[in-house]
């Protein structure tokens, strides 16, 4: 396998045509992805923000995270064999997909969440209640912009890993761009298995750069740091010493009395020293 044969699949008209062809495989990856994501986000976030807030049931926190050393894999096809026999149509290969899929994408959401309300100083609480909010208004007004870089990079870090493992949902019979990996290895045709992976790793990366983008404007600069940083960039700016220009603007002016003492030819007061003498020598002259 070379270079030229992976760019010639990705060249080939045939491959970017029909419903095997890379955007109705791109649109059924996103589809996955965006579903598993809607309904991780409706379970992790109000979770995760109520435990947060009220620092209760920190148990659920480790719970998921350590559910992460499931095996998806595995999970997946337990779940189809036990779900598939009460289910009479496509729906049955569906469900168990989006099941283990959501079951990866929560712990990293509600990480993130947690970490971010719960990492609100103390003093911002006290004052915002101090202010006369109830607890509700706490969490909306003041935790939650507060925890917003640190859910963002959760929802990144989930959005990454939904992306890389919906894969696994063309091992049992559904679409996506796993289809290319999964029928490449049982054709033994494994240019479509790496041009399949490719397409996977460049839509990771294009997911994570929209969400870098999205976490930069929605963020507000005073907690993300770049308000701080752009006004120590600019105090060094302003306090950093002038550098003397070629022709001497900065030095120190000369005096006219001495030009005329010292000469033309002069370019210093020791020169002018040497030229005319000390006082006590023009007096004994």
């Amino acid at each position: 396998m070379t270079f030229s044969q992976v760019w010639a699949w990705f060249t080939d008209p045939a491959n970017w045509q029909g419903t095997d062809g890379v955007p109705s495989r791109v649109l059924e990856h996103l589809l996955y992805t965006g579903l598993t994501l809607l309904i991780a986000l409706v379970i992790a976030v109000p979770l995760g923000a109520w435990v947060g807030h009220s620092g209760r049931m920190r148990w659920l926190v480790t719970g998921a995270n350590a559910a992460r050393a499931v095996p998806t894999l595995g999970l997946l096809f337990a779940v189809s064999m036990f779900v598939g026999p009460l289910i009479k149509s496509d729906l049955a290969f569906v469900i168990p997909s989006i099941a283990v899929l959501v079951l990866l994408a929560i712990p990293p959401l509600l990480s993130g969440t947690y970490a971010g309300i719960d990492s609100v100083e103390p003093a911002a609480r006290d004052a915002a209640r101090g202010m006369g909010m109830t607890g509700w208004q706490v969490l909306a007004k003041v935790e939650a912009p507060c925890a917003l870089p640190l859910f963002l990079s959760g929802l990144r870090s989930a959005t990454l890993q939904v992306i890389a493992t919906a894969t696994i949902a063309a091992s049992v019979s559904l679409g996506g761009l796993g289809r290319y990996l999964i029928d490449g290895l049982a054709s033994r045709d494994y240019v479509q298995m790496i041009c399949g992976s490719i397409l996977v790793a460049v839509l990771a990366l294009i997911a994570d750069g929209v969400l870098a983008l999205l976490e930069k404007r929605a963020v507000s600069p005073g907690i993300s740091g770049r308000a701080t940083r752009v006004a120590r960039s600019r105090a060094r700016h302003h306090d950093a010493p002038s550098d003397p220009d070629s022709a001497g603007a900065d030095r120190p002016e000369t005096d006219p009395r001495q030009a005329a003492l010292v000469g033309p030819g002069s370019t210093g007061p020791a020169e002018a020293t040497a030229a005319t003498g000390t006082p006590s020598e023009r007096d004994r002259t």
